[in-house]
């Protein structure tokens, strides 16, 4: 039988008189150009997933500066102009690798964004959990956030925003279960270490805490349970926040007074 490929798809059709119809069959019908238009776009899709898979294994294992798009190309089977055709340049296919990257870290939620009140604490220590299992991801989040506060970095601004971002995620977080709490006691939020610069405080220390973790993982993961000692820091963040003033302060006042330097 002969076969012609219609133009602009990977769909194969019978030449004209090719096939013969069985006595009492229908006719198949022709193929419409949504059908048509389906496999190559689904194809598209698949080959940019591939390509952001790539690159994630690349800019994580060496770097932004260091990975190369010709590294990416190769991996996937294509050529350097391939990548560009799909991502049109390097800086654009970083920024893809950064959203691939959150997009995998809400895919197994409802709705696919993070949830708020206590669940999102709930969702970080789950984040963990699961990033235990993923070094490829973490390693390239951790190279890049990195790599971010270098001179005319290209995902500087995106990291910026991503932390600004995340901590009033937290923060708000934070102030709906102080709020629920209060409510469930038929109480007002009157503390000052309720709100505000205590709930911002709060949240940029889970961010420092995870991310400090995830580098001691990525070094030594021997000697560091990434889900455990992550679910440890929030947990106790959480409830020294949620004490409030009457949070205690087992550092303060101990330790040796620091010297001021000499005048001169």
């Amino acid at each position: 039988m002969v076969a012609a490929m219609t133009s602009g798809s990977d769909d194969v059709v019978s030449a004209p008189g090719a096939t013969a119809i069985a006595p009492g069959a229908a006719p198949e019908a022709p193929p419409t150009a949504a059908s048509r238009a389906r496999r190559p776009r689904r194809a598209t899709a698949e080959r940019r997933e591939e390509i952001l898979r790539a690159a994630t294994r690349v800019f994580g294992s060496k770097g932004y500066h260091n990975g190369s798009l010709h590294e990416v190309a190769a991996q996937v089977g294509i050529t350097h102009a391939g990548v560009l055709h799909h991502f049109g340049s390097k800086d654009r296919l970083l920024w893809a690798v950064l959203e691939y990257r959150d997009q995998v870290d809400v895919e197994h939620l409802e709705g696919k964004h993070i949830p708020g009140g206590l669940d999102l604490f709930r969702h970080l220590v789950t984040t963990a959990r699961v990033n235990a299992g993923r070094r490829g991801i973490v390693q390239t989040y951790t190279v890049l956030t990195g790599e971010a506060v270098t001179d005319g970095h290209p995902a500087s601004d995106w990291v910026r925003e991503r932390f600004t971002i995340l901590r009033g995620n937290i923060a708000d977080a934070l102030r709906t279960v102080v709020h629920e709490r209060a409510a469930a006691r038929g109480e007002a939020v009157t503390d000052p270490e309720l709100d505000g610069a205590a709930l911002d405080r709060a949240a940029s220390s889970i961010i420092a805490v995870m991310d400090g973790l995830q580098t001691q993982w990525l070094l030594d993961p021997a000697a560091v349970d990434l889900a455990d000692a992550s679910a440890f820091a929030i947990e106790a963040i959480l409830a020294a926040t949620l004490a409030g003033s009457d949070r205690p302060h087992p550092t303060a006042g101990t330790g040796p007074v620091p010297v001021e330097p000499a005048a001169g």
